[in-house]
């Protein structure tokens, strides 16, 4: 068994300093959760304890790294810091060698220690739970698990796991609950069922509790199926609060509509486009909100990044995409890594971006939408950037958005949780 170095007053991680937590210190990220559903919801009477935390605690907004993806975000919020530090810039990138498109959530593509890590190195108890499985292995890295002082675990998975590999033996059987559908609000709150008996069971430090955007893909705020997902999840809130850990609620990034009035999703099929202008797959479009749960979104988001062949007139080809109506931005690569801090070496030679409701497709005939049953709703540009930033604490000096980022997530609920008289 590992021998528990001494605890240290603060964790530097990444450049910076995380205060050492008197309680829990849990940040929550709700995946797509658009500012709207918390409204909705709370105007319907149905979140009672998230109406007394914006009211008691601190309200802001801030802003998800961009591309507005679930990947990035969930890595930036772990590493407090944007994608041109840790690498992942999306789910899937091009390996230009090979010809091929490689999922990123194998560890090799990581390159910055998580906060996580940093935590449990220092000799604190960390926990993680994630809704689906793609984003467990990136999460837990650097945690080890033989001392109990680590768990890191999927909902998808949970009847995998094993105290070796993940801090615990069966997690389905632990919680007493059975495996979600992986396309359903209930992934989303076996993590929160897993979160409140973390807590009640092993008091971590940092905890992360990251959830699914199916119900967010799917409803609008303010639909019933919506804010039934908020009203659950604010009876978990109650319970965590109530526990006295300090709390940052924040998403990784927004949702919007993306179709037109009769339903059908909006697209421009960027690679059909290239195609036309430069010859067939002479191009390559790379969509990074893929991965491999696309039957809520069709892989289609509002960010795209095109790798071009030698010889393409770069200049010509910005010009013709930012004349198509609803793409709102198109930039180089080194343009666009600097003004999103964004990895060179894994984007592509532009970036497009489209409005709020307008997505970006290759071609017409690689995209199956046959199971979209709702209206298309998705994310991946700026119009989805901005997100609740909610703490259980008063911070008055806490910034707004665009200063404030979700990344900043961990920093407060450290901070928020060494304020904390220690129990």
């Amino acid at each position: 068994m590992n021998k528990m170095p001494p605890l240290a007053p603060h964790v530097t991680v990444n450049g910076r300093d995380y205060a050492a937590p008197n309680t829990c210190a849990i940040a929550i990220c709700l995946d797509g959760c658009e500012p709207a559903y918390l409204d909705e919801a709370i105007k319907a009477g149905l979140m009672p304890t998230l109406t007394r935390i914006r009211r008691e605690g601190t309200d802001r907004r801030a802003h998800s790294v961009i591309p507005s993806f679930t990947n990035p975000n969930n890595l930036s919020i772990a590493t407090g810091r944007p994608p041109a530090v840790h690498g992942i810039c999306g789910n899937f990138l091009y390996d230009r060698e090979t010809g091929t498109e490689v999922m990123m959530n194998d560890v090799k593509f990581l390159r910055a220690p998580t906060i996580f890590s940093a935590f449990y190195k220092a000799g604190r108890k960390v926990a993680v739970v994630t809704a689906k499985d793609k984003l467990r292995a990136l999460l837990g890295a650097g945690l080890e698990f033989a001392d109990g002082r680590a768990f890191c675990f999927s909902a998808e998975k949970s009847d995998t796991t094993t105290a070796a590999g993940h801090g615990i033996d069966n997690a389905s059987a632990w919680l007493d609950t059975p495996v979600p559908e992986v396309y359903s609000a209930e992934l989303s709150e076996f993590v929160f069922i897993a979160g409140v008996k973390l807590l009640k069971e092993h008091r971590p430090d940092i905890m992360y509790l990251t959830t699914t955007d199916y119900v967010q893909h799917k409803y609008a705020p303010g639909i019933p199926q919506a804010n039934a997902f908020y009203e659950m999840f604010d009876r978990y809130l109650t319970e965590l609060d109530a526990m006295g850990a300090a709390i940052v609620v924040t998403g990784d990034h927004g949702m919007k509509p993306k179709h037109g009035a009769d339903g059908s999703p909006s697209v421009i099929y960027l690679q059909d486009l290239f195609d036309e202008w430069l010859g067939e797959a002479k191009a390559r479009v790379i969509l990074p909100i893929t991965d491999p749960y696309v039957v809520h979104h069709g892989a289609l988001g509002s960010f795209a990044t095109a790798y071009l062949p030698d010889g393409a007139n770069e200049s010509a080809l910005i010009e013709k995409l930012s004349a198509i109506d609803d793409i709102i931005l198109v930039l180089n690569r080194k343009d666009a890594c600097a003004r999103f801090e964004l990895p060179e070496d894994r984007m592509g030679d532009l970036v497009i971006i489209s409005g709020e409701n307008m997505t970006l497709g290759t071609s017409e005939s690689r995209h199956d939408l046959a199971a979209l049953n709702e209206p298309l709703r998705s994310h991946g540009g700026l119009t989805e950037q901005e997100v609740p930033f909610i703490v259980n604490r008063a911070l008055p000096d806490l910034p707004d958005a665009p200063v404030l980022r979700n990344f900043d997530a961990f920093y407060y609920a450290t901070r928020a949780a060494a304020l904390t008289p220690a129990n």
